[in-house]
């Protein structure tokens, strides 16, 4: 019996996972560089081969989890984010794409020049802070997370990008840096409504970093009732959230006391990021910017 080829394999794969993946040929290929140890070139330039046995029961095992739920960053380990290689574990929240939108507008505000100082609250992989930290090599960057094991993967993940001056810290929230302020602080917290239909897809990821409890805003509304107490005056609070609860985070930082609030939208052009300053001499209406607009 003729073994089946690399191109057989992946062909059948990616009719397995078309009833659950978005992108169920991707996921394929992604899954089969991971079982051969090669780059989806790779797999072109071997699409004719015979996929051995033992690679073939790997791959289909790695599929038939993928079936079930699992994300493929775990799966394969890796997860690109702001073009650099994130390890995952299911320790951490998977980056997401949208969330180079916090990274993008934190470099808009955070100086290029030595001094500047920015906190990351609920680091997870500590893709925000590593991905801030390989940009402003002389800024003082601080990542905080309440998981150990959540630290231990973001330590791993700087070390093996190059960038080991982080400072990371073990707590809930603020409690991390008891007395300490910030030019900037950034924030991916979880924000989805506990009773929320898009958990069920997300089964495979940490509750912790996913929902935090009945609303979705507990953890927003922690972290903007405290933020104004550890920014520099003129300092900056930038909070990732749902794409549904722009104006409510809105309401929080007004209640709060910030000012000049704005909303940023993604790419998709949904509201992603809520950026608001804790002093101005005047404020300004909120208003929505496009990805690449400058917040001044």
């Amino acid at each position: 019996m003729q073994m089946p080829t690399v191109a057989d394999c992946l062909r059948s794969a990616a009719l397995t996972l078309s009833g659950g993946s978005a992108s169920p040929r991707l996921d394929a290929e992604l899954l089969l560089c991971k079982v051969m140890a090669t780059s989806r070139t790779g797999l072109i330039v071997r699409a004719a081969d015979p996929l051995a046995a033992d690679r073939r029961h790997a791959f289909d095992d790695l599929v038939a989890r993928r079936v079930k739920g699992a994300p493929v960053a775990y799966l394969t380990g890796t997860r690109e984010f702001w073009s650099l290689p994130f390890h995952v574990t299911p320790d951490v929240l998977v980056p997401r794409p949208e969330t180079e939108l916090l990274v993008d507008h934190a470099l808009t505000l955070l100086a290029a020049g030595p001094g500047a100082s920015l906190l990351d609250l609920g680091t997870g992989s500590g893709a925000i802070a590593v991905a801030i930290a390989s940009e402003r090599t002389h800024a003082r960057v601080t990542a905080a997370d309440v998981s150990a094991d959540a630290l231990t993967v973001a330590r791993r993940n700087a070390e093996a990008l190059g960038v080991p001056r982080i400072d990371w810290r073990l707590g809930s929230w603020f409690d991390a840096v008891p007395g300490e302020r910030f030019d900037v602080i950034v924030s991916n917290p979880p924000y989805i409504a506990a009773g929320d239909p898009a958990l069920r897809a997300l089964t495979a990821e940490p509750p912790l970093a996913l929902t935090p409890g009945p609303t979705g805003l507990e953890a927003l509304s922690t972290i903007a009732a405290a933020a104004a107490e550890h920014l520099h005056p003129a300092g900056w609070l930038l909070l990732e959230h749902g794409c549904d609860q722009a104006q409510a985070v809105t309401r929080l930082l007004e209640h709060h006391g910030f000012e000049r609030i704005r909303t940023l939208v993604d790419g998709s052009g949904k509201p992603r990021v809520t950026a608001a300053c804790v002093r101005e001499p005047q404020a300004q209406p909120s208003t929505v910017l496009s990805p690449r607009q400058e917040i001044s």
